[in-house]
């Protein structure tokens, strides 16, 4: 199979997938590595925000999407132990749609990637990335095919996008990733219920000591509930039999302190297991100095109190693909390559940090207050005297607008 490409990308989530359809579409050849199969689910609140519904579109998933996600998203909660507070979401500036939906990484990853393919991307799944040398303008990967045959690849590319998890690091990230491990790190977790009792149009948003979580029925009337738990705290709630799993020990914990969750859960029936990841270190992940462009969680993440990861996967990987388009020819040149991309790593990091930065420092103040229940003790007069607060929160972290040079590729796209 061919074995150089114009461009590697390390990762098929939403922003993996997305940079790749956009960079296939302006002439590039792409390579796509993702390390497990689709469809498959994974820890995510699975919220898409009102803004990246255009972007869907501009993909060609919109259509799949309309049909399959959940009603629209009108109302946000707050709860905490037994008591709450409910607030119209504020409507997105701009779209045809004007409200967000939820919808399963089981069938919005598998949608991008099957775009991917048909938009001639090189797919290599279930392959993993094992080694990435080079520079600019001339990298190596080695990539190796799942399974027992083990069969594998060396790539080479001009540009490597990185598009992995937070926790799935590049090779040359792992160990210092390993070595800073610290009793205040998240841990993700998420389950499924059938016939949950929760407002389809309701996004309930859950504060208790030591983490945050959320609610919200997605595809085929499917609930989810998604947590961060700090690891000292995920340790408390497993005190007690030496064969508790820690998804057990969590939806204990979440059903006694969120009078809210328990109500919802009552009736359901959880679907497949729990689902669990980290840790999760919120925060911004460029100036590596490797010449690779990052995209989605792999360049910044915010805390998922404010559901804006395929957000900011989308949005990013749209705002990269505006710069690199067309530079084409002198990013694929190899007399003009490495300085090309220097100058185009600069501007894209600069720019990500003024379109995301904002969002970032205000879900860590939320994240802040929601785990910390004295503060939000605090607070919670002012919310339930001016409820309106929880819906400033979705201004305040961007939801209702996206990043322009993004919405103005969605709109030559479309």
């Amino acid at each position: 199979m061919q074995s150089r490409f114009d461009a590697v990308v390390v990762g098929a989530g939403p922003a993996g997938s997305a940079a790749a359809i956009l960079l296939a579409r302006a002439g590039w050849s792409v390579a796509l590595i993702e390390r497990q199969r689709f469809p498959r689910r994974k820890v995510c609140g699975e919220c898409i925000a009102a803004t990246n519904l255009p972007l869907l579109d501009a993909l060609g998933v919109g259509e799949a999407i309309d049909r399959l996600a959940g009603a629209e998203l009108r109302r946000v909660a707050l709860l905490r132990d037994a008591r709450s507070v409910i607030t119209p979401l504020p409507p997105a500036e701009a779209g045809r749609q004007r409200f967000g939906r939820a919808l399963g990484r089981e069938h919005l990853d598998t949608l991008l990637a099957d775009r991917a393919r048909l938009e001639g991307v090189t797919m290599l799944q279930p392959w993993a990335l094992h080694r990435l040398g080079g520079e600019p303008g001339r990298f190596s990967l080695d990539v190796r095919q799942a399974g027992d045959s083990g069969e594998g690849l060396h790539l080479l590319a001009p540009v490597v996008i990185a598009a992995h998890g937070s926790w799935e690091p590049l090779p040359s990230e792992r160990a210092s990733r390993r070595e800073s491990r610290r009793l205040s790190d998240l841990f993700a977790f998420k389950a499924n219920f059938r016939g949950a009792r929760l407002d389809a149009d309701l996004l309930p948003v859950l504060s208790f000591a030591g983490g945050y979580g959320g609610m919200v029925v997605a595809d085929d009337g499917l609930a989810t509930l998604a947590c961060c738990v700090r690891e000292d705290r995920l340790q408390q709630a497993r005190s007690g039999p030496a064969d508790r799993r820690a998804g057990d020990a969590v939806e204990a914990l979440l059903r006694r302190e969120c009078a809210g969750v328990a109500a919802a859960l009552a009736p359901a029936v959880r679907e497949g297991g729990w689902l669990s990841t980290g840790p999760i270190r919120p925060g911004i992940r460029l100036g590596a100095g490797d010449g690779v462009f990052r995209v989605g969680n792999a360049a910044g993440e915010a805390h998922p109190i404010v559901g804006e990861g395929i957000s900011m996967a989308l949005q990013s990987a749209f705002l990269l693909a505006s710069l690199l388009a067309p530079a084409h020819s002198a990013l694929v040149m190899p007399a003009t390559s490495r300085a090309e991309q220097r100058r185009l790593l600069a501007a894209y990091e600069s720019l990500w940090r003024r379109r995301f930065s904002h969002r970032l420092r205000v879900a860590a103040a939320f994240a802040h207050v929601a785990m910390r229940p004295r503060l939000a003790g605090t607070l919670w007069p002012l919310l339930q005297r001016w409820p309106t607060v929880l819906a400033l929160g979705a201004r305040w972290s961007g939801k209702t607008r996206c990043a322009p040079e993004a919405a103005r590729l969605a709109e030559a796209a479309g």
